[in-house]
């Protein structure tokens, strides 16, 4: 099988230094631009007499001459004096490898892909994009709320092990920067010092480009339409199965409440967690024991199968009972609410603590450990685009002639 890398361009350029390059190196012979590139790399220096690369109108009348200048000056001149010729050779890697320039007879030509770049035409952008991996950054920046390079770096190195060739840490490092870099002049990223984070123009592309996300990164990003209507409907049913559970619990007599009770607690970790007896039990209706760290913590627990509101007397009762079954906290669980200045008295100070568990938060306790309320998977089926996009198998324009294939018989 056939592997094919991604990420191909390490010295990834800036998209206005490739616009700049691709009309400067227009109707160029292609062995000029090389040669120009080779001409600036052996211009090191010396210690005496370095070479300042920083501003291309010393540097330029200095150290070239005849065409090598010519082209120089032109990129240098007509890019409006930002986009530097000594530090251009990944605009020419990409130019050549997205064919953004055509060669014809060892001349860079314009083509009308050429002309939808520079245009800024966005399925062509969003096609280097994919293939230079800039999405996977994105989804890695809509997991953080800003992050500087070395959080992502693990992750992005994950990613090129399976899509490219390069492996050497101070090139996962450089490809990193240069495509951050990229999406930061494009607005797709924000940056505040060495942190970045995703824009919301950067979130939109994301959700549009379709890019396989986590969930973190999902959430962060938002969903798609049809991901909305399917929530809505789940979000729906779910209300109705939480309203279904409180009937049920409602409709059990109370010994059956309290046995559901103590199957809640075994499921949360509780040991040892016994029913009492429906007479004698001083208001307890379980007991069970918690490990708390290196200690085992014995805990009351009074349950009311009503949707009745629950009044401090209840509280009182409860902390009068701790001494007799060797407790020290208790708990008041019921299907009702608490009243005001219950939650004051079950936290009084230097009083015993007892926990109030009103009814919506028993159905979030039951529905976090499936105690009669189990959660069913659900996915969405969609069209796996970049399956298609990597195979050429895309669906041809209505214009473009196709052939039909026959098969003898």
């Amino acid at each position: 099988m056939t592997v094919k890398y991604l990420v191909r361009t390490p010295l990834f350029p800036l998209y206005s230094d490739l616009r700049a390059c691709m009309r400067a190196w227009a109707d160029e012979p292609v062995s000029l631009v090389l040669d120009l590139h080779n001409k600036l790399m052996a211009l090191t220096g010396t210690p005496q007499s370095p070479v300042d690369w920083t501003d291309p109108d010393t540097w330029i009348p200095e150290r070239l001459s005849g065409e090598h200048a010519r082209l120089a000056r032109e990129l240098w001149e007509t890019s409006g004096k930002r986009t530097n010729p000594r530090h251009v050779y990944g605009a020419y890697l990409l130019i050549n490898s997205a064919g953004l320039l055509a060669q014809e007879q060892g001349i860079y030509r314009l083509t009308d892909r050429s002309r939808a770049f520079l245009d800024h035409d966005r399925a062509l952008m969003e096609e280097i994009d994919r293939n230079e991996g800039l999405p996977r950054i994105l989804a890695l920046l809509a997991e953080k709320a800003s992050a500087k390079r070395s959080d992502l770096l693990d992750d992005w190195g994950h990613y090129l092990a399976q899509v490219s060739r390069i492996t050497s840490l101070s090139m996962i490092k450089d490809t990193l920067r240069r495509r951050l870099l990229n999406l930061v002049e494009r607005g797709l990223v924000d940056r505040d010092g060495n942190r970045y984070s995703l824009s919301e123009a950067g979130r939109s592309y994301l959700k549009s480009l379709g890019e396989q996300v986590s969930p973190a990164a999902q959430k962060a990003i938002g969903p798609t339409p049809s991901e909305i209507d399917a929530a809505s409907a789940i979000a729906a049913h779910n209300r109705d199965a939480r309203e279904a559970l409180v009937g049920r619990l409602m409709a059990l007599d109370p010994y059956a409440f309290e046995h559901f009770v103590k199957e809640l607690l075994e499921a949360m970790d509780y040991e040892n967690v016994q029913v009492t007896k429906q007479s004698g039990d001083k208001g307890v209706d379980v007991v069970a024991n918690f490990q708390f760290g290196i200690t085992d913590i014995k805990e009351v627990v009074q349950v009311k199968r009503s949707e009745l509101t629950v009044r401090r007397p209840l509280i009182d009762q409860l902390r009068g009972a701790l001494p007799y079954h060797g407790a020290i906290r208790g708990t008041l669980i019921t299907l009702g609410r608490f009243a005001k200045g219950v939650e004051e008295a079950a936290l009084f100070p230097g009083a015993a603590p007892i926990t109030l568990i009103d009814g919506e938060r028993l159905v979030e306790l039951v529905e976090k450990h499936q105690v009669g309320l189990r959660r069913k998977p659900a996915y969405l089926l969609e069209i796996d685009e970049a399956f298609f996009a990597e195979r050429n198998l895309e669906i041809p324009d209505a214009g473009e002639n196709t052939e039909t294939a026959t098969i003898d018989t």
